[in-house]
């Protein structure tokens, strides 16, 4: 983990990111991954660090809005990006359709993957390849979640695929 003070002394690049929505200017030293970059510097702990090898899909975030595993990008290397972690999605007075319809389908248990989860749905989305509740389950099968949720994380995902093309939902999941 990066720890700022004991390396304090060590080259840093200084980077212009678009956080959430507002740009800010940080040095990260080059082995910083975006990651411990959002955790540590930025304070923004929504991302979670779960397997740290890009295997779990714990710490998904959006760039230039595509999902991408925060704990496999190194920070020097996004100079310029768009960065959206959960906190960037929605508030509790205004959530993002997904956060809604997870919270409706309660499509989390213990929640520790479901920023990600979240954010990989909003990639996924975004990506416009999912068609069926099949591809929904394939292009999500890199967020992985220990509780077992993914029936109710199937079911808030096409949900809001269904509301955007205004096409009926499934009464019942699988």
């Amino acid at each position: 983990m990066d720890t700022p003070r004991a390396q304090s002394g060590l080259p840093t690049s200084s980077l212009i990111l678009d956080i959430n929505g507002i740009a800010q200017t940080v040095d990260a030293h080059p082995w910083t991954t975006l990651l411990d970059l959002l955790r540590n510097e930025l304070e923004l702990t929504g991302t979670k660090k779960g397997c740290d090898h890009g295997q779990c899909g714990a710490c998904t975030v959006l760039i230039d809005g595509e999902r991408m595993n925060s704990c496999l990008k190194l920070a020097v290397t996004l100079d310029g990006a768009e960065i959206t972690t959960i906190e960037g999605l929605g508030t509790l007075r205004d959530m993002h359709p997904l956060q809604r319809a997870f919270v409706k389908h309660d499509a989390f248990q213990c929640g520790y993957c479901t920023p990600g989860q979240i954010c990989s749905a909003v990639g996924l989305i975004n990506e416009g390849h999912a068609q069926s509740r099949d591809e929904i389950r394939e292009l999500m099968s890199g967020n992985l979640c220990r509780c077992g949720a993914y029936t109710n994380i199937a079911d808030a995902i096409e949900e809001v695929l269904s509301a955007q093309a205004g096409t009926p939902q499934r009464e019942a999941a699988e």
